[in-house]
């Protein structure tokens, strides 16, 4: 639902932007020039010192005395004092003109975006190829970490749910604790309709006191938060290409132990993507797979999730 909220307000800003004229971008950098050399917070109508329901023989009037004020031949030797001058000429074409001025009263009562457009940006700063690869690369490895973290909130609530399932089935309802470990059989389905249903699967787990373990063809494995993979800019494209890069450039023989890791994991993510592919219905050849469709039916699948397994036996009573 968040997701929906941030893509209207991106298409929001962008439609704004898109609204935007030539004009408008005239008005944008007179205020900020203004600001800059009269004083934050001056506007046309107060440097001119007149209101903002001002007739054109007012503006007309308060321009020729400020223009008397600002005349460069009076003004010898003060810095960019013609900048000024020719400044207050276009701020009062501005105010003299209906049509723009109706536009600057709009950003006078609702004021200045702070955000222009790429146009806008574009047209005054003109970046190089250099500083627009950068930006599109931290712009990217960005969503992608935002990604990551909504992927997380999601693991971590799936695997709540599978833990609650399991106490549930070796508790009862009330959820009152049971001495000794019992082993317990989990439905992947939403709903309990979907339970009834022929194509409903089950996992086998262990539930002993508080931990739950997640029983398959290999050892017991713990189910709890740090089976989910935790959101790190590490695991950004950005940061896995330059990875990539290294290991080809540098010598094998002189790799870093962090480097073999790396690979081992890398290793190890791809046998999980593989166990977890599912055909068109959520299924797999293993026959089990998660509410959303995603396969967790093995200990060795969902251990390996996140690149490491934790292998934690259940204690003997």
């Amino acid at each position: 639902m968040k997701l929906h909220f941030i893509l209207f307000g991106l298409l929001s800003i962008i439609s704004f932007a898109l609204a935007w004229t030539k004009e408008d971008y005239e008005i944008f950098d007179l205020v900020s020039a203004i600001e800059a050399t009269e004083g934050k917070g001056t506007t046309f109508y107060s440097w001119l010192e007149v209101s903002p329901k001002a007739t054109v023989p007012d503006i007309n009037k308060a321009y020729r005395k400020k223009s008397m004020q600002l005349h460069p031949d009076k003004n010898q030797g003060v810095k960019g004092i013609n900048e000024r001058y020719a400044r207050l000429g276009v701020v009062a074409a501005i105010l003299r003109d209906g049509e723009r001025r109706e536009r600057y009263d709009f950003f006078y009562k609702n004021g200045v975006p702070r955000w222009r457009g790429t146009g806008y940006y574009y047209s005054r700063y003109r970046p190089g190829l250099g500083s627009v690869l950068v930006f599109l690369v931290g712009l990217t490895s960005g969503l992608q970490l935002v990604a990551q973290k909504m992927n997380y909130k999601k693991d971590l609530e799936r695997i709540e749910r599978f833990r609650t399932k399991a106490r549930q089935a070796a508790w009862g309802v009330r959820m009152i604790p049971q001495p000794g470990a019992k082993k317990v059989r989990v439905s992947l389905s939403n709903s309990i309709e979907d339970e009834d249903s022929p194509a409903a699967r089950y996992v086998d787990m262990l539930v002993e006191g508080e931990h739950v373990y997640l029983l398959g063809d290999d050892e017991p494995v713990l189910l709890d938060a740090s089976v989910a993979p935790k959101p790190s800019i590490r695991n950004t494209w950005a940061i896995n290409l330059a990875k990539a890069l290294a290991r080809k450039v540098l010598p094998q023989s002189k790799a870093s132990p962090d480097d073999t890791t790396t690979t081992e994991d890398q290793a190890v993510d791809t046998g999980a993507s593989a166990e977890e592919d599912t055909d068109a219905d959520g299924t797999d050849a293993g026959g089990a797979s998660t509410p959303g469709g995603s396969k967790v039916i093995s200990a060795s699948a969902i251990g390996k999730v996140g690149g490491r397994r934790r292998k934690v036996a259940p204690k003997k009573k």
